[in-house]
């Protein structure tokens, strides 16, 4: 992995391979036995130059987590956003900088949605992912597309890239989920060896659920009952295909993805209201290629393409459900992006990158009075890196230049022009010692999404742009055991504060399409993210890693010095939150244990007892045994989640499962 050493360290029968552990077995009886190998993938902590956080291989199919935003949960400094479990929308804010300052990408290349800025996360499944990274800034890398300089903060995904030894052509995974809510999961992953320069995957899976489970409403004055959850039934399909190729110093990639799903959207709780009938129709497909080479000792090519298209249908049937308003809307957006970077190594400890990008959006609908906006975006940036002794320095300036366009009524929103900036440095003192301190700073904008602009009757042409300043300083700390139960540890620390300028805060009404967009104008946030992560040895084959993240963030609204509220933490946002994750392997035996807290928060920036929002905790455990079954291996895994069955909200009215269960039945050969 980028920015990871490679340690090669004889541990008292573990071999620590920088990010694997094998335990090998040998006993002598009347002669040498050998017994199966036991292998456990362990991630170590980066030592980034950027604070960076990552869940990949075992570790990330250990989580009791089906999608994309399940395990980014554990992550520190991040909060997620979840309307009505298992059918609900599903989006992530990074240091509390709001949804739309996250750049997610997906096998190099970002995920857009340039008509509101949200991802739903809870649409990537993880049966197909090799590891999901959470970088706060930008990644640690110069050589890389115009884009992924342009995020407060980044999640990248990274589907498995198949690979072969050499007396194999092929690789199949089966895997069957069902459980609670009446949920029915198969998947199958084909990786198939084409040539000794060529290989395919093949992805698919299908997920059906009713959605429906029992949760306790409470009131203000005390009246307490158990009601179903109605409406949140989800019926999805995702497919995906790619091509990986090597080349002479380089390889080439494409791929084509595609995810089509029904699905009622749960609703708020409120006044006595227990169901809802919106539902939703989504078709998402991109298809992308990339080609990286070195050309030379001191040049290297990059490029990426990508075309993407979505389809949103959203229906809101008065004659199902009086309190709605008819609505029946029909939304088409596509995209075109391309990109070309460029990187010289001009001496062996200086490097200069150079990219460009080009993206278009349009967004048409069947809505009366539409816009029908274009927008083209044209970024550029020129990157460099240094790198003498412990100290290592990177530098980048982004150019963003934004033209915007309409084909049906009103005008045109004005087109942007910006220049920001980012700092980043990293120093190792000594380099016996695994510590490593680091800081950056880093400006970015993000302009507006089209439906802020555009949206009829709410869209506002004048609007704004969001700026950010992000400044972070942390350290991180690691170290190797020989002679104790304690193998490994690491530490993690960062302290960052951040200002965002017209910050704009989205949430949802009574209808659950319809938002309500209130701009706070000035934002202040401070913080600090922590992480510890171990690993322990006793005997041959008792392994345990623990993991364990902590936030403290104060996020305040000061925009009007002369408001009632002036100062308070912004909504959502908690004080304290953190995670704790355990995973104990016994021979082939597994068992996992992860925790979840959340502090108290307000759902407004109004911060009086009314719109306070209690703690939440969740505690998941699950089980799993391996064993050799024909030419391959059966897993088996029995999941328990909310063990204690707390009631929780996310997100006030939207009431969260309780207890859960899931079993889960994986074959690989």
């Amino acid at each position: 992995m980028c920015g990871q050493k490679f340690l090669s360290v004889t541990l008292g029968g573990i071999l620590w391979l920088g990010n694997t552990v094998a335990i090998h077995s040998q006993s002598r009886l009347d002669s040498l036995q050998h017994l199966d190998e036991v292998v456990v993938t362990v991630r170590s902590l980066p030592k980034e130059v950027i604070p960076v956080q990552q869940l990949a291989g075992e570790q990330l199919g250990r989580l009791s987590s089906h999608s994309v935003a399940d395990a980014l949960r554990y992550f520190s400094g991040l909060q997620i956003k979840d309307y009505g479990g298992v059918g609900g929308l599903k989006t992530v804010n990074i240091r509390s900088m709001g949804t739309n300052h996250v750049g997610v990408f997906y096998d190099g290349v970002e995920l857009g949605n340039a008509q509101n800025g949200t991802v739903d996360l809870g649409r990537f499944s993880l049966d197909n992912m090799e590891s999901v990274t959470l970088y706060n800034g930008q990644k640690s890398a110069i050589f890389q597309p115009a884009k992924d300089f342009g995020s407060a903060g980044s999640i990248y995904l990274q589907s498995r890239v198949p690979v072969f030894s050499e007396k194999e052509n092929q690789h199949v995974k089966a895997t069957f989920k069902t459980g609670s809510f009446g949920v029915v999961n198969p998947s199958l992953l084909w990786e198939r060896k084409l040539t000794e320069k060529v290989n395919a995957s093949l992805s698919a899976e299908y997920m059906y659920t009713t959605g429906k489970y029992k949760f306790s409403y409470r009131k203000q004055d005390g009246y307490d009952t158990t009601a179903v959850r109605q409406n949140g039934d989800v019926n999805a399909l995702r497919l995906e295909g790619g091509l990986y190729g090597k080349i002479p110093r380089g390889y080439w990639r494409a791929k084509s993805y595609l995810y089509h799903s029904e699905r009622g959207y749960p609703g708020a709780i409120v006044r006595n209201k227990f169901s809802h009938e919106d539902r939703q129709w989504d078709t998402n497909f991109f298809t992308q290629g990339a080609f990286k080479k070195d050309v030379t000792d001191w040049y290297s090519l990059m490029a990426n393409v990508k075309y993407a298209y979505d389809y949103l249908h959203y229906l809101a049937d008065p004659n199902k459900d009086e309190s709605l308003m008819y609505t029946n809307n029909h939304y088409y957006q596509q995209e075109v992006y391309a990109s070309l970077a460029n990187r010289w190594a001009v001496t062996p400890f200086w490097d200069v990158s150079l990219s460009i990008d080009y993206q278009f959006n349009l967004l048409n609908a069947d809505l009366t009075d539409f816009a029908y906006p274009r927008r083209h975006t044209e970024m550029v940036a020129v990157a460099t890196s240094l790198e003498i002794g412990g100290l290592k320095l990177q530098g980048s300036v982004l150019g963003t230049f934004v033209q915007e366009r309409v084909k049906g009524a009103g005008q045109a929103a004005p087109g942007r022009d910006e220049w920001t900036p980012a700092l980043i440095c990293a120093y190792k003192p000594w380099d016996e010692t695994d510590l490593n301190f680091r800081a950056f700073y880093k400006r970015i904008f993000r302009m507006p999404t089209l439906n802020d602009l555009y949206y009829t009757f709410i869209g506002n042409v004048e609007l704004e742009p969001e700026f950010t300043n992000q400044f972070n300083v942390g350290l991180t700390y690691g170290k190797t055991f020989s002679d104790c139960w304690l193998r490994h540890l690491e530490l993690q620390v960062d302290a960052y504060y951040n200002e965002v300028e017209n910050k704009i805060v989205a949430t949802p009404t009574s209808n659950f399409f319809r938002w309500t967009m209130v701009n706070l104008g000035q934002v202040e946030i401070r913080g600090v993210d922590a992480a510890v992560q171990s690993v322990w040895q006793y005997g041959k084959y008792t392994l345990l890693t623990a993991r364990v993240n902590y936030t403290y963030q104060k996020a305040q609204d000061f925009t009007d010095p002369s408001a009632e509220f002036y100062g308070g933490q912004i909504p959502y946002i908690p004080w304290h939150s953190g995670s704790a994750v355990m995973n104990l392997n016994w021979k082939k035996w597994e068992a996992n244990y992860s925790f979840i807290y959340t502090g108290e928060r307000y759902t407004s920036q109004a911060n009086i007892p009314v719109n306070y929002q209690q703690p939440w905790y969740t505690s998941d455990f699950s089980l799993s045994h391996r064993l050799n079954w024909g030419p391959g291996e059966l897993k088996a895994t029995l999941e328990v989640n909310n063990l204690f069955n707390q009631q929780y909200e996310v997100v006030a009215c939207y009431p969260m499962p309780g207890i859960n269960f899931k079993c889960i039945v994986q074959y690989t050969f």
